[in-house]
């Protein structure tokens, strides 16, 4: 795609964003349609919308994934690209259709990362750094420069025995930096001060529990931390140089719940009045609160439902802005007069009272959540509608479609699994049972899950006339840590059990219809999960299966994968093997049970699932006799890796695969 087209096209994904020190500017990674990455900048008006301004690469190239971005106060985007242990540090800035851009450096290190720095108002204009690099190597040691705009190489300012993370300012001149630092296998913050290149100690709660600082506010010494000095991990504050003790808050300890501080009000004029944003997370939505430590409660915010991108920058002039994404509005910055928003509020409220209760649906055949008033064995829905139009709530710069059509919609609800709810992002509003078509989608992780955010292929499904279900079974991230970790040593148990079962209900409230069961869908884990439950799912079941990057089984994983992904999977359990009535969880011993139509796809440079792992798997079924074309079809992209359906021609397999369920 050319420079002209990928900045006129919209950008349906966006990631990593991060704010200048000021709030000035901000940046992120995004792409169109076409899965092409680039950098964006974000110029921040304090009294009108934000608008972004895409830096595309000469030559028609694509940013990496995994390029980190540090957003500079006159809207330039510090860059750094990482390969293996080599991170090129690039500063780019807009000239006409194309970015212009400067090599500034290169760093050799194993790890790196950046931290945007303060700007120092007493230091010489153009003279003083504009972010810090953290270097870590396999010591393990911590190494931290200042890195310059102007062409002069990086300043090693300290060297750090062992690995530290975190990174928060104490001051307002880009000074004093707090970072986690991990000793012994516990974490403590330290506080770095780069002028000296010194560290001295500064949360030691207990003597074993790990304390980690969150926000700080430099004006009234406010600080918010998190520590498991209390038995288990809460969110704590304090205030710095203080006598007295860190204070563990009821209204902050929400079990089941996640909840990120974002950013604490500026202009308090002490630390028990400063308010602080949280992000509560839990299940497939997130909920946005204030806290004050001296009202001792939560107040609500009401914010249209989806996902909120836990970063924000907090000013006066501006309110608070966070990165937003919902089913079918593309991640794009959000705006929120706070007091306007409060206004409307209906009162202070607890966090385990944030996220709404789901109707519970129930599985025939499992004697388990009962709706009242509805058949025994009926599935339905019921969506929640929250006004997005809301006083004090603006989303700037969400793509919309073309020819004035809209994006679909979706919602959450559950239903009831083999050991409890199962809650599921749904598109097809209330009847999306009865849709002609019908897809279940199975995420990829296994440690992850779907959310109520924007999806591209998820988008184009719904496009092509397709409800989908997508379940966050057991394994999946959000529900706390018992929901989480009761796949570990025992991928493809409980979580093929939730998803069998709802094929089983889905499958047979579709028959009693008359209509065609559902397809299925899986990508990464979700993918190697789909392809266990086509092959165990009695016959008429499933109609057809699409995979996007399957693996066969976790040992075989292990037998092949790079060293990372050698690690997580050793570490999550994945090569242990299940001994049940539906025997080791491995798809090419099952080959022969796959007999729905099937559609494999994977990207030839697959960093994360070796493509050998697919072509395993269609040699199996060609020795088995089954016909490439009429069978089974096979695709192998060339030069993709596991992000397949996010990388450059990614609407082409967002098409395929819609078409491909919809038979």
């Amino acid at each position: 795609m050319t420079a002209v087209l990928r900045a006129t096209a919209p950008a349906l994904r966006r990631l990593s964003f991060t704010f200048a020190a000021d709030g000035s500017h901000a940046a992120c990674l995004a792409a169109g349609a076409d899965g092409g990455w680039y950098a964006e900048s974000w110029a921040l008006d304090p009294t009108g919308p934000a608008r972004p301004v895409p830096l595309l690469l000469p030559g028609e190239r694509s940013e990496s994934l995994r390029s980190q971005l540090v957003a500079l106060p006159d809207g330039r985007v510090l860059v750094c690209r990482h390969d293996g242990d080599r991170h090129d540090l690039v500063l780019l800035a807009r000239d006409g259709e194309v970015a212009a851009e400067q090599s500034l450096s290169t760093l050799r290190t194993p790890g790196l990362r950046l931290l945007p720095l303060p700007v120092d108002p007493l230091a010489a204009p153009g003279d003083q750094p504009v972010a810090v690099a953290l270097g870590t190597d396999i010591q393990p040691t911590t190494t931290a420069y200042l890195v310059y705009a102007d062409g002069r190489a990086p300043r090693q300012v300290a060297e750090l025995p062992g690995l530290h993370g975190g990174g928060v300012w104490l001051d307002r001149t880009g000074r004093l930096l707090a970072l986690d630092r991990v000793h012994a296998g516990v974490v403590k913050t330290v506080a770095l001060d780069l002028r000296l290149g010194t560290v001295t100690p500064l949360l030691e709660i207990a003597e074993r529990s790990n304390d980690r600082l969150m926000l700080f506010d430099p004006d009234t010494g406010f600080l918010l931390l998190r520590s498991d000095a209390a038995g288990e991990d809460r969110l704590g504050w304090g205030v710095l140089g203080s006598e007295r003790p860190v204070r563990f808050p009821d209204c902050l300890h929400t079990p089941g719940r996640f909840l990120r501080p974002v950013a604490v009000e500026p202009g308090s004029v002490t630390a028990e009045r400063s308010r602080v944003a949280v992000q509560i997370d839990h299940g497939a939505a997130s909920a946005l609160v204030l806290w004050r430590p001296a009202d001792g409660r939560l107040e609500r915010l009401p914010v249209p439902p989806g996902r909120f991108g836990a970063i924000g920058h907090w000013s006066a002039a501006a309110g608070l802005r966070m990165p937003y994404s919902a089913p079918d509005h593309p991640a794009a910055l959000a705006t929120l007069a706070v007091d306007r928003l409060l206004a409307g509020r209906g009162g202070p409220a607890s966090a385990s009272a944030l996220t709404p209760v789901l109707p519970v649906l129930p599985i025939p055949g499992t004697g388990q959540g009962a709706v009242p008033g509805a058949p025994a064995g009926a599935l339905g829905a019921t969506a929640r509608v929250v006004d997005t139009a809301a006083t004090g709530w603006r989303l700037d710069g969400s793509a919309e479609p073309g020819g004035g059509s809209r994006w679909h919609g979706a919602h959450s609800l559950e239903l009831a699994g083999p050991a409890g709810p199962i809650e599921a992002v749904v598109y097809g509003g209330a009847a999306w049972l009865s849709s002609p078509r019908l897809a279940i989608a199975l995420h990829g992780g296994p440690a992850d899950a779907w959310r109520l955010e924007f999806d591209p292929a998820l988008q184009r499904m719904a496009a092509e006339g397709l409800a989908v279900l997508a379940p966050n079974q057991r394994g999946s991230t959000g529900y706390g840590v018992a929901h989480a970790m009761s796949i570990k040593g025992a991928w493809g148990g409980p979580d093929l059990a939730d998803v069998l079962a709802l094929v089983t209900a889905v499958a047979d409230r579709r028959a009693a219809l008359g209509l065609p069961p559902p397809g299925l869908f899986g990508v990464s884990y979700g993918a190697f999960l789909a392809l266990l439950a086509a092959a165990h799912a009695p016959a008429g079941q499933l109609g057809r299966c699409a995979v996007v990057a399957p693996f066969l089984s976790g040992a075989r994983l292990l037998a092949e994968a790079a060293a990372p992904v050698r690690a997580l999977t050793t570490r999550l359990g994945g090569g242990e093997p299940i001994e049940d009535a539906l025997g080791p969880r491995d798809v090419l011993a099952l080959a022969g049970s796959l007999t729905v139509p099937l559609l494999v796809v994977h990207g030839d440079r697959d960093e994360v699932v070796p493509v050998s792992q697919s072509r395993t798997l269609r040699h199996e079924l060609l020795r088995l006799g089954r016909v490439e074309g009429v069978d089974f079809r096979y695709l192998e992209v060339a030069g993709a890796g596991h992000e397949v359906l996010a990388e450059e021609g990614a609407a082409v397999l967002h098409e395929l695969l819609a078409g491909f369920l919809r038979g």
